[in-house]
């Protein structure tokens, strides 16, 4: 990192305390940063030597900001904010139910000059997204702010990335793109392993990438984060779209699926009755390309993204346990994934990675196919990295290099070469296996839920986790049958 660029971060970070006092938090802070560098940005690309165009009305640019101070800044930004979101495109997406968070008039425009005095168009874009990526992740550790869920660790991403292994001139989608994680590590995995020409640089900016993300403001977030890192443009078409993807199949198909949906098993919507009191209603989609009609959402994230796929398609996608053992629609959904797609790995992900409390999840990697009488999935390959694994958000963060063995087991080159690290006696620790469909197929409910490492804290004292982390542990866990209970409270009290 240059000294300037380190200043730049400094200065961003630095005046990003200086609000928290005020009582501004991270993602308000944030969604504050997006609107002005957005339109510094588009400022710099309607001068020399760009002299563009853009879509945004001259009596609410950055230059009508930066001649104002006091009282009239305050209400003009206001004012800004709100017609700007009226726009079409990004620049309306941006802008989208936007407010003013920043009351001290004197604070805004200290922010404002903070930013009018770098020229950001210029600055590298691994620069610019550093300085956002950063402050996506700080506003996700910040648990009042409910960010996290949107936030998939990036270790995690990287891997499912390097697994997956992207090509040029293929499209990528994501139907709960949160903050545009998996974009942005497949768009750099593109770039640092192929010498591309123009037009595959043109299909990388602008035709790569389909998202969709319901919540306004991680929607903003996401396409400001594209933006900075050289995807799309201030007036391209938008790559990620407002939409609920589960309602429909949009007729699009995609080379790649990567996405971690949300966590929390039901879809509901929320409406008001008759009482003008608001009620929660359980969502089920009817779709004829669903094999089971289920409100659970994870299942149903399931079954749009193998639709979303070509027939030589590939998607890696982050479930949490119940999608590999529930009953009912669950055993419906295995077995015809099973028998659809080639559901070749299956990686078993340890509690503490998530900023969500408690998760226990899995990443599940297939490979659709075209209709076919014998069930496509012939094996199964399964990496326990969760039995005696323990990481915690702050002292022991999941990394990349925690995943290169997985990544070194699953073969990206020629995943039909692969040698087990499991022999029974001979190496009861391995923990990378493959059981045949066949042996799946005769569980219980199809169960892929299995587990043949021994839990070493269960035997022996010494292999116990620091003090510390079993604390950290017992927090969390605490934290997620707080968040169980209240979630079964809003359901009982919705039902009254």
């Amino acid at each position: 990192m240059s000294n300037q660029t380190s200043t730049i971060v400094s200065k961003v970070w630095s005046f990003c305390n200086t609000l928290r006092d005020d009582g501004v938090g991270y993602g308000d802070y944030l969604e504050q940063l997006t609107y002005l560098l957005f339109l510094k940005m588009a400022d710099e690309y309607s001068k020399p030597p760009y002299n563009r165009k853009l879509p945004v009305p001259k009596e609410y640019n950055w230059e009508s900001l930066v001649s104002r101070r006091g009282a009239e800044l305050e209400l003009h930004y206001s004012n800004l904010l709100r017609e700007l979101g009226k726009q079409k495109g990004i620049l309306g997406q941006i802008f989208t139910k936007s407010q003013n968070k920043i009351q001290d008039p004197a604070k805004l425009y200290k922010l404002i000059d903070m930013i009018n005095l770098e020229s950001w168009v210029v600055m590298g874009a691994d620069v610019k997204g550093d300085i956002y990526e950063g402050l996506l992740e700080k506003n996700a550790e910040d648990t009042k702010s409910g960010a996290g869920q949107y936030f998939t660790p990036r270790a995690l991403i990287k891997a499912m990335v390097e697994c997956i292994r992207p090509e040029p001139m293929k499209t990528i989608a994501d139907p709960a793109c949160g903050t545009g994680g998996f974009f942005l590590a497949a768009y750099d995995h593109i770039v640092k392993n192929n010498q591309l020409d123009k037009a595959q640089n043109q299909f990388l900016k602008f035709k790569t990438f389909f998202g969709n993300e319901i919540v306004a403001s991680t929607r903003r977030l996401a396409l400001m984060n594209l933006f900075l890192h050289n995807i799309g443009d201030i007036d391209s078409e938008n790559p990620v779209s407002p939409a609920d993807a589960l309602v429909a199949d949009s007729g699009q198909r995609f080379d790649y699926v990567l996405a971690n949906p949300p966590f929390g098993k039901k879809s509901s919507m929320t409406f008001t009755n008759e009482e003008g009191e608001q009620e929660k209603e359980e969502l089920t989609y009817n779709r004829q390309d669903f094999w089971a009609t289920t409100s659970n959402k994870q299942l149903n994230f399931v079954q749009h993204i193998r639709t979303m796929l070509k027939t030589t398609g590939k998607a890696a996608v982050v479930v949490p346990d119940n999608v590999l053992f529930e009953g009912g629609a669950g055993e419906t959904v295995r077995k015809k994934l099973l028998e659809t797609t080639d559901l070749h790995t299956i990686l078993r992900l340890p509690t503490g990675i998530f900023y969500s409390q408690g998760v226990k999840a899995n990443v599940i990697f297939f490979d659709a196919k075209p209709a076919s009488k014998e069930p496509w999935t012939k094996e199964i390959w399964y990496y326990d990295y969760r039995t005696n694994v323990h990481h915690t958000q702050k002292k022991n963060p999941m990394r990349l290099e925690d995943l290169k063995d997985f990544i070194e087991c699953y073969n990206p080159k020629n995943r039909h070469k692969r040698k087990a690290t499991f022999d029974g006696d001979k190496n009861p620790d391995g923990r990378w296996r493959k059981y045949t469909y066949d042996e799946i197929v005769s569980r219980d409910k199809t169960s892929l839920d299995i587990t043949w490492l021994k839990d070493k804290s269960l035997t022996d004292l010494d292999s116990l986790p620091d003090p510390d982390v079993l604390a950290e542990d017992i927090i969390e866990n605490l934290e997620a049958g707080l968040e169980s209970f209240r979630a079964i409270m809003v359901e009982i009290n919705g039902k009254k």
